[in-house]
């Protein structure tokens, strides 16, 4: 077992991009458990749709510029984080690796950046305060069990979490065709397919059958059966709350003392209507990919949403961000930063704490040399005027604006 570690922590030192750290988690983990994170919903449009309108954006850099010193830090919440990134909330992580909620923690810590901790991760809120002391953001699906979700908010703000992060895009989960075709259903049942595929990968196998699987430790009280990975999914995915409207979403505003984040906004108009009730920021967020498939990729939802903020608070986007450039796109489009699921998933996935480290280790440095060759010393010089854009499309500041260059395409 100590050499298979060392062996993955080996393969993590040498990953160059997030996608070398997404192939080794793709050779540690079964396929059936893979898929599980790396799919999306249905066709899996809007996953690549992401990812896409990260590509279609082009940089306009400027030359002569002493870049001798540049500086990656941002403010978040008027406190200063290593890079305008905070790591997104992403259950089940434990699964893959028991490990994967503390590592990311871990290494989120390690860079100054915040931490958000799913509803449904394998570590508890407890945990993760105790284990990772950092800058933690607690993420609560709203569950139709009103005084569980009332509990797990008062669990956060005891154990001194910075802010309550409200998912608003899952009234039900969407319908991930990977994790149907691979016999990934509920109750999890290990078929001869699974089985075969699990001889493939000895030391994740190893390690499930001496260990199971371990529980999502935030919500044991929501079924008998959550000790289980069976219990879990089956409990969480029949919880969730249909009927959560904005009254609901007022009551935990109201009830919440401390910094109120809501996830998974596309549209200007309810972005509007956020700050209106007093909501301290907004994640432009499509649960990346993995809900509704067709929906529009957030960074073409961005624009939208910054109009229908207009500057009264932050606003971050999320999904599809694979490389620091996509990092420094994101601030020169308007958002306040971004949130990272997938990329450091990977690390963790493939190698625990070492493979996060090196995940977020390798953002800064690709931010850093962005920023160089883009002729930016620090983010705040940083607008849509580094952007090539076509016309009704980025502008100035991050609003939309007519075309600064006819010339330039979005291929």
């Amino acid at each position: 077992m100590m050499f298979g570690k060392l062996y993955w922590e080996k393969v993590a030192l040498r990953a160059q991009s997030i996608e070398d750290l997404r192939q080794a988690a793709s050779r540690y983990l079964p396929r059936v458990m893979f898929d599980f994170y790396d799919g999306g919903a249905e066709d899996e449009c809007t996953l690549r749709g992401n990812r896409e309108a990260f590509t279609r954006l082009r940089l306009r850099p400027r030359v002569l510029v002493n870049v001798e010193k540049v500086s990656t830090t941002q403010l978040i919440f008027g406190a200063p984080a290593g890079m305008p990134v905070a790591i997104a909330p992403t259950g089940g992580g434990g699964y893959g690796r028991r490990t994967t909620d503390v590592a990311l923690a871990k290494a989120a810590a390690h860079f100054g950046l915040p931490y958000t901790l799913s509803t449904s991760a394998t570590a508890s809120i407890e945990r993760i305060a105790r284990e990772a002391p950092g800058r933690h953001w607690f993420q609560a699906y709203i569950l139709k069990d009103r005084e569980l979700l009332n509990r797990l908010i008062d669990r956060a703000r005891d154990a001194d979490y910075e802010a309550l992060m409200i998912t608003v895009d899952l009234p039900v989960g969407g319908k991930r065709e990977r994790d149907l075709r691979n016999g990934f259903r509920t109750p999890f049942r290990m078929g001869w397919k699974i089985a075969l595929d699990g001889m493939r990968h000895p030391r994740w196998t190893l390690g499930v059958a001496l260990r199971g699987f371990p529980s999502p430790e935030n919500l044991l009280e929501l079924d008998r059966s959550m000790n289980t990975v069976n219990g879990a999914m089956t409990s969480v995915g029949k919880s969730y709350d249909p009927s959560f409207d904005w009254d609901r979403l007022k009551e935990i505003r109201d009830k919440w003392p401390r910094r109120l984040i809501v996830k998974g906004v596309v549209r200007g108009d309810d972005a509007a209507e956020l700050v209106k009730m007093g909501c301290d920021a907004i994640v432009v967020s499509n649960h990346g990919g993995r809900q509704l498939d067709g929906g529009i990729a957030t960074m073409d939802a961005l624009p939208d949403v910054l109009g229908g903020v207009a500057g009264r608070i932050p606003v971050f986007v999320d999904g599809g961000v694979r490389r620091g450039v996509d990092v420094l796109k994101a601030c020169a489009a308007g958002a306040s930063g971004v949130l990272v699921g997938r990329a450091t998933l990977y690390g963790a996935l493939a190698a625990g704490e070492p493979g996060a480290m090196r995940s977020l280790s390798i953002l800064k440095d690709e931010l850093d040399r962005s920023m160089r060759l883009c002729g930016m010393r620090d983010l705040s010089t940083v607008n849509g005027d580094l952007l090539a854009t076509v016309s009704e499309h980025f502008g100035a500041g991050g609003h939309r604006a007519r075309s600064l260059d006819s010339a330039v395409n979005f291929t």
